[in-house]
């Protein structure tokens, strides 16, 4: 900002010693001749009465007076040496050794050169001082409130490096209303996002790893019975252990690359109520509904179906209800049965992952999350919606055209 005062200032003073004159200047020239014709004797006076003349002139204006004929020869003049007229324009600032003059042509053909002695400031040199006046006002006033926005930008750089240390709970303060602070929300908002990510996946990997131990440990045994006593029942155990270690590791790894992704990884039509008859068909339950189109990941919402099923089956009771329908350009997916339902307190809870009710143990507890994140990269979600005919019910809205 101070740079563009300073070229500003160079630029007028620029204009005002180089540029041409405009036409009030040209008028001013020529009424200033005029008035000098009027003062000064006629052309054929002598060099003795002209001198005079210019003599006075000079003392009475406190000028630089040289007086030139037609042919540019000096007639007279007063004060410090001038430089010629230049014959190529009438009127105008001739520039010479001594500094800028007014170069005025006169009605009889005479020139007349003045300046004002080096005492009185030049009108160059008091523009250049005004425009430098104006440019260090405005700096000055300017400075504030630059060097707020440059602090706060400091604070927030300070920020981002401080997040990028690893101190995932660094926030900046905002301070005012403008794109600075709309900026810190911005990162603030960012960084919340990011601790809340690393955070989950380091609950991810603690619990993991605890769920994990169960079925290595029961695996673990069952190897080391069969080397003591071969039984059928433990190779059955075995192979139980190994689905269910195989399962709880597809959910793992699927729930971390859910997180990882904003969109579905494919797109395509799917009807739903085609899915959830597939589905239906692998539990004891029953479907009703109307056809659902809509554009999603079909391995995805077929996933999410089997896990609302499953989740009826361990820790619901018969019968269970799947009712597909739209409500207000959504479709709505309902999964209900006779179970006691989940406590109001935690019908939150249930929806994070390795969550379990008091006294369950079955399942990782991840089943719902899945659920909810499946619903969520659909621009949809999902809630616990006990009905008084149906306590155990979970509702899944997803749009009809993906948001």
């Amino acid at each position: 900002m101070i740079g563009a005062l300073v070229l500003l200032v160079l630029v007028a003073g620029a204009i005002w010693r180089f540029g041409p004159a405009g036409p009030p200047v040209g008028q001013a020239f020529e009424l200033a001749g005029e008035l000098a014709a009027v003062a000064l004797p006629p052309a054929d006076s002598s060099r003795e009465s002209q001198q005079a003349a210019v003599e006075e002139l000079g003392r009475r204006l406190r000028l630089d007076i040289a007086l030139y004929d037609p042919a540019r020869r000096r007639i007279a003049a007063v004060g410090g040496p001038l430089p010629p007229p230049d014959s190529s324009r009438d009127n105008g600032f001739i520039y010479g050794p001594g500094g800028p003059a007014w170069m005025i042509r006169l009605p009889d053909e005479r020139w007349l050169v003045a300046r004002p002695p080096p005492r009185h400031r030049s009108p160059v040199l008091a523009l250049m001082a005004a425009l430098a006046l104006i440019a260090v006002v405005v700096a000055v006033a300017a400075f504030p409130v630059v060097r707020g926005l440059t602090r706060r930008l400091e604070t927030l750089q300070a920020g981002v490096e401080t997040l990028g240390a690893g101190h995932l709970a660094a926030r900046v303060p905002v301070e005012g209303k403008d794109e600075v602070a709309r900026l810190a929300s911005s990162f603030n908002r960012a960084a919340a996002r990011i601790e809340e990510l690393v955070g989950a996946h380091r609950l991810l990997l603690a619990n993991a790893s605890h769920e994990l131990r169960t079925p290595l440990a029961r695996i673990r045994l069952g190897v080391e019975l069969m080397k003591t006593r071969s039984d059928p029942r433990h190779s059955v155990d075995i192979e139980r252990d190994i689905a269910e270690l195989d399962g709880l590791i597809d959910e793992i790894l699927l729930a971390s690359r859910l997180d990882a992704i904003a969109t579905p990884p494919a797109s395509e039509e799917v009807d739903l109520l085609a899915l959830a008859a597939e589905e239906c068909a692998r539990y004891d339950c029953t479907l009703d509904g109307t056809p659902v189109t809509l554009a999603g990941d079909p391995r995805l919402l077929r996933r999410m179906i089997r896990n609302l099923l499953e989740n009826a089956e361990r820790h619901g009771a018969p019968p269970v209800q799947v009712v597909l329908g739209t409500e207000a350009g959504r479709a709505v997916l309902t999964v209900a049965d006779a179970g006691p339902g989940v406590p109001e307190a935690q019908r939150e809870q249930v929806f994070t992952p390795f969550f379990r009710l008091a006294g369950d143990s079955r399942g990782a507890g991840l089943g719902l999350s899945l659920v909810r994140q499946i619903a969520r990269l659909h621009g949809g979600d999902v809630t616990v919606a006990p009905r008084p005919d149906a306590p155990s019910c979970f509702r899944v809205e997803l749009p009809l055209v993906r948001a």
